[in-house]
């Protein structure tokens, strides 16, 4: 397993993040539970930017969770959305956040965007297209050269 939450947080860079949409801004608290007790984030999102934060304060989405469940979603192991569904998660407030803890968390090793994917298959087509378009000139040359003799 990767990261912890806690560690992933506490590394969390406050640089600009491009997938997170421009014009979304709210507050996160996630509560990460375990046997010790309850350890407080505070999410700030603005600008496309991420603050992290240890803090109890009010949140416009508050997010409560057993430490397993947030370690495996900082680690793209589990979905915020399937975690809810499972009742993994409990949520207080604009649900419409949850669905940003998927663009700041990393996502699972070894994926890539389906914009790559597409345009990897893309170039892999056009790239047999020209095979198959040489070879065939290919053999309309040889054909005619046949012909002739």
């Amino acid at each position: 397993m990767g990261a912890t939450a806690e560690q992933y947080l506490r590394q969390l860079d406050t640089g600009r993040r491009p997938d997170l949409p421009e014009t979304t801004a709210g507050t996160l608290r996630l509560d990460v539970r375990d046997d010790a007790g309850t350890d407080h984030w505070y999410l700030t999102i603005a600008d496309q930017q991420v603050r992290a934060a240890r803090s109890a304060d009010d949140a416009d989405l508050v997010v409560r969770a057993d430490r397993w469940v947030f370690d495996l979603m900082v680690n793209g192991q589990l979905h915020p959305g399937a975690a809810l569904l499972r009742n993994e998660l409990i949520l207080q407030g604009n649900m419409q956040l949850l669905m940003l803890l998927r663009r700041i968390f990393a996502g699972p090793s070894g994926a890539r965007h389906p914009r790559d994917l597409g345009q990897t298959a893309m170039a892999a087509r056009a790239s047999d297209r020209n095979t198959v378009a040489a070879q065939a000139s290919g053999r309309s040359a040889t054909d005619a050269r046949e012909q002739r003799s």
